[in-house]
């Protein structure tokens, strides 16, 4: 979730999130296993949870018809339909009568060491000055976000 500041009235009620108790807008985004922006979503309001994001998005299936997978973090567990033939790996979430096996807590090890790098993309596209002071509506800063993935990528490039 990308913070806005907030705005007055009921219109922005909708981009208020409970769960980081701040207004923001929600992006999803994808990059390669160094941590380069590839994809940036349509931005949702900061209600919406990560997992209905990505289904609103069809992930699962325009990566299954690329024939790529991806590493997500538990937030998205569940979100792969196919358990035969997973497109998007997660990570074992513990339940109250389900305590993780050894093998199961090594297995969540290794699946975010190899999402650090992917957290650094994030983090980068988040450093950029402009998106501290986020006051758009929701297809301004889809557009924005955008541009700032090409930008991004062409500062990493150098």
């Amino acid at each position: 979730m990308i913070r806005t500041r907030r705005r007055t009235g009921k219109e922005d009620r909708k981009n208020y999130s409970g769960k980081h108790k701040a207004h923001g807008l929600l992006f999803l985004a994808l990059t390669d296993e160094r941590g380069n922006l590839i994809w940036v979503s349509a931005a949702k309001p900061g209600r919406s949870s990560e997992i209905t994001a990505a289904r609103h998005a069809k992930i699962t299936g325009h990566l299954r018809e690329a024939g790529f997978g991806a590493l997500a973090d538990l937030g998205f567990v569940g979100l792969d339909e196919d358990p035969d033939d997973p497109v998007v790996i997660t990570g074992r979430k513990a339940t109250r009568n389900h305590r993780l096996t050894t093998a199961e807590k090594e297995a969540d090890r290794l699946v975010s060491r190899e999402r650090a790098a992917v957290e650094h993309g994030f983090a980068n596209l988040k450093s950029w000055r402009i998106i501290s002071k986020l006051r758009v509506n929701v297809r301004q800063a889809t557009t924005l976000l955008r541009a700032l993935l090409v930008l991004a990528n062409t500062e990493v490039q150098r």
